[in-house]
């Protein structure tokens, strides 16, 4: 699809996760199958779908948990997206090699083949979300791909939050940034920040959207993940999935505690018609913005 084709259907896959590999698989596929028969040309999952979130400790067994890139998950959604000609980002944990392991989401086109992959390329490390001890940080960079139904980026979770991501694979010429998730709350949190926290996640991933004229598609994770009686306080993933277009208002939203299929309707031409109206991109300093290259310009 080309920027002055019509609408395009999106589906995100959120969904709760068991410690059966297996059984997430399946039922991620199923959902997979569900969104495509419903008209969804492109389809994203969460953020490590196939398993609990296992970096809310660090434990050496979890690393069983990777998988090759191409590999069985990869090739199950490969004959999915051949059989109902639907573009799919899937987010895997990739072993790259014996002792090397990414975060990561691949990109399937409608006639199944690999477009390629996204390395998440920041990691976090926070009570919980452990991530720095079984991710490195993706070597990638920030790309975009045309696959048939427009030009996608893929960014992950934690890349979100910066800024930096989303303008890079928009100026590659991506139409919509898709953003599989992992996010929720620290119980002893909720009540005092949890509304906050939301909010912040929500209002920075609409300022890339209204910042980089292009729509926005965050698919985040729902359920309670943890066991408090072995001391394991958990996190309770927040869900509220949503797509956001090129002005920053949010079109479709998921709720807080239910597995839902959220599709929305998706028009590339918008992202013109923002920019040419907002134009960012053409006002853009680019003379000027060398020091952001530095950790920081105070002293």
């Amino acid at each position: 699809m080309k920027s002055n084709s019509s609408v395009v259907n999106l589906a995100l896959l959120q969904t709760t996760c068991s410690s059966d590999p297996r059984a997430n698989l399946a039922k991620t596929l199923a959902l997979a199958e569900r969104a495509a028969k419903q008209g969804a040309r492109i389809i994203c999952t969460q953020e490590l779908f196939r398993s609990l979130y296992f970096c809310q400790s660090e434990d050496h067994r979890n690393f069983a948990l990777a998988e090759p890139i191409p590999g069985p998950t990869t090739q199950a959604f490969q004959k999915l997206a051949r059989k109902y000609s639907v573009v799919i980002i899937a987010s895997l944990f990739e072993k790259r090699a014996p002792g090397l392991y990414h975060n990561t989401a691949v990109i399937l086109d409608a006639n199944g083949s690999m477009l390629g992959r996204y390395r998440k390329m920041h990691i976090p490390d926070d009570p919980l979300y452990y991530e720095k001890f079984y991710f490195a940080p993706g070597d990638l960079g920030f790309r975009s791909w045309s696959t048939r139904y427009g030009k996608i980026g893929v960014l992950i979770c934690w890349d979100q939050w910066y800024p930096e991501g989303a303008r890079l694979t928009a100026m590659q010429g991506a139409e919509i940034l898709f953003y599989p998730t992992a996010i929720g709350w620290h119980p002893k949190e909720k009540a005092e920040f949890g509304a906050a926290q939301l909010d912040a996640w929500r209002t920075i991933q609409r300022s890339h959207a209204i910042a980089n004229g292009t729509f926005v598609a965050v698919v985040n994770r729902v359920g309670y993940e943890g066991n408090p009686a072995a001391g394991d306080p958990g996190i309770e993933f927040w869900g509220n999935s949503f797509v956001a277009d090129p002005f920053g208002q949010v079109v479709s939203q998921a709720g807080s505690e239910k597995e839902e299929i959220l599709i929305a309707e998706c028009d590339p031409t918008k992202s013109e018609d923002t920019r040419r109206n907002w134009p960012f991109l053409r006002d853009r300093r680019i003379d000027a913005y060398q020091p952001i290259l530095n950790r920081w310009l105070g002293e």
